[in-house]
């Protein structure tokens, strides 16, 4: 049992920033280190994009689980990639909905 706090990195759609938002929130409160995607109040540039997709995975090595935020079972192309490379450097994934067969 490590002698810190367990951390997560949330993983999701920026379509469900409110979701990812209140589950940061409820696991903080919990006693939970939260690592969560990065925020833009605009539009992003794609090299933006290219460089927060990065630092993403990064977060994912820090953490010592993945949470897909996924209401629907909603999982984007972005957020897929996420849980590939969680699932192949071995990180526990869970998810807040019912995830489709394919995952």
């Amino acid at each position: 049992m490590p002698d810190r706090p367990e951390i997560v990195c949330i993983c999701g759609s920026t379509r469900f920033v409110d979701e990812m938002r209140a589950v940061n929130r409820d696991l903080t409160f919990a006693g939970v280190i939260v690592v969560a995607p990065g925020e833009a109040d605009e539009l992003i540039t794609d090299k933006q994009k290219t460089a927060l997709d990065a630092l993403h995975l990064r977060k994912i090595d820090l953490a010592d689980r993945v949470l897909v935020v996924n209401p629907g079972g909603y999982i984007g192309e972005s957020t897929r990639r996420e849980i590939d490379y969680a699932r192949a450097t071995g990180k526990p994934i869970s998810f807040t909905d019912p995830a489709p067969a394919a995952t």
